[in-house]
């Protein structure tokens, strides 16, 4: 079983949201499942306890969601250590592996000229990142350069394949033997089965609250769960 969970503690339940989630990760240990630690590596999330380390000049358009910003991905000498030391805290709280979110920006409209292949150059250098600190790393959403990037990365996260008819861009790592996860929104919840071989579905609310949530049997062929 694999949870992904965020770097910290809920603020709705603790109050802040400075606290390592500590206390998830043991848990989700002692059952004998992976947590994987979601950081936001494309946007930036005004209410972080690192927020402040983004200068002005690499903070883009809103991304759509409240209090966050597109980033500069250009900017790696300003961006990667803050990545960095996010990955440490990964690492210190216990968790096995890395989701890095939002890295697909040169594909949305974040007020800078970016590239397909400074999204690439950025996009491994994170897989670097978590790989030099023995982490598993997963690579979200980013499906026009899965190709390229499939061999740098672990595993996928993946959201909606099956709503927007894209889980066939994600065979690259089914290919490698590498774990495809996809969480589903809208519909109810349904598993495909032998539809998508290789692919592990789970279906929940996109506040992304414990429940309700429906994951799917184990899928027929495919890759392995990092450990």
């Amino acid at each position: 079983m694999i949870y992904d969970i965020d770097l910290y503690e809920d603020s709705q339940i603790s109050g802040r949201d400075d606290l390592l989630a500590r206390a998830a990760v043991s848990a989700i240990r002692a059952r004998g499942a992976v947590a994987v630690c979601y950081v936001d590596a494309g946007t930036s999330e005004e209410w972080r306890p690192d927020a402040h380390h983004f200068p002005p000049s690499v903070l883009g358009l809103p991304d759509g969601w409240p209090g966050e910003r597109w980033l500069d991905i250009r900017r790696l000498s300003v961006l990667l250590p803050i990545m960095e030391a996010r990955a440490r805290e990964c690492l210190g709280a216990g968790f096995a592996a890395i989701d890095w979110d939002n890295v697909d920006a040169y594909a949305n409209r974040t007020g800078f000229h970016l590239t397909a292949a400074e999204q690439l150059r950025y996009n491994r250098d994170l897989a670097r990142i978590a790989h030099h600190l023995g982490l598993a790393v997963g690579l979200k959403n980013d499906y026009s350069q899965v190709a390229q990037l499939a061999p740098y990365f672990d595993f996928a996260v993946d959201e909606q394949c099956i709503q927007y008819q894209e889980c066939g861009l994600l065979q690259p790592f089914v290919r490698s033997d590498k774990p495809v996860y996809d969480v589903e929104y809208q519909g109810p919840p349904h598993c495909p089965g032998p539809r998508y071989p290789g692919i592990w579905f789970s279906w929940q609310s996109p506040a992304l609250r414990a429940a309700p949530w429906h994951p799917c049997p184990e899928p027929l062929a495919g890759g392995r769960a990092p450990s």
